[in-house]
């Protein structure tokens, strides 16, 4: 890997989407749970429309039921299902469709995922995640961390978690589902800066 992998989450205009791709992330979020950020298929459609492909588009559920995912599946055909790990064992998911399980507290049970999203109690609301809970993760897994990042403490946990990515919403908002295409920069700017100067 030559570079940290950056997701922008939480996207509810067009405006954050462009800025997003201007910033070389390496995956955009759209919310399918109940949410200050949620959005229907259709509107995930709307703003996916010029993400290159090189970008995954993430469907971030919370418990969703088999309808729900269906929904989304057949409407939208996200890259990645993201959602919490107790959630996987009640859904049928398609073959095509990747999953990036969450995990909202160390759960060595759940290494048997490749790739595990590591997150606070309470998604989109500010909060940190144990940072320490990632790092003992993050030496078997590939972990994306998330939970009340921003620009000014990424590299902080950068350097303390050593996390495959970094997965941010509120961290680089103006208001409660705007993005702000300035925070947006600084914070991928923050998290790759330090990603470079990590010890590894």
């Amino acid at each position: 890997m030559t570079s940290l992998w950056v997701k922008i989450c939480g996207l509810t205009t067009s405006e954050g989407v462009q800025a997003a791709i201007d910033a070389r992330v390496d995956a955009v979020g759209f919310v399918f749970a109940p949410s200050q950020r949620q959005v229907t298929p259709e509107r995930a459609i709307e703003l996916a429309r010029d993400v290159p492909g090189h970008i995954a588009r993430v469907a971030v559920m919370l418990h969703p039921t088999q309808a729900q995912l269906d929904a989304v599946w057949s409407g939208f055909r996200p890259d990645v299902l993201q959602t919490d790990v107790e959630d996987l064992s009640q859904l049928v998911i398609p073959d095509a469709l990747e999953v990036t399980p969450v995990l909202r507290r160390l759960d060595l049970d759940a290494l048997l995922a490749r790739r595990i999203l590591f997150e606070a109690a309470v998604s989109g609301a500010g909060a940190l995640a144990d940072w320490n809970a990632a790092a003992a993760l993050a030496k078997s897994t590939q972990v994306i961390l998330a939970g009340g990042l921003n620009a000014a403490n990424v590299a902080g946990a950068v350097r303390h978690v050593t996390p495959f990515g970094v997965d941010v919403s509120s961290g680089v908002e103006r208001a409660p589902g705007i993005k702000d295409r300035q925070r947006i920069h600084e914070f991928v700017h923050a998290a790759r800066t330090a990603w470079t100067g990590a010890d590894r």
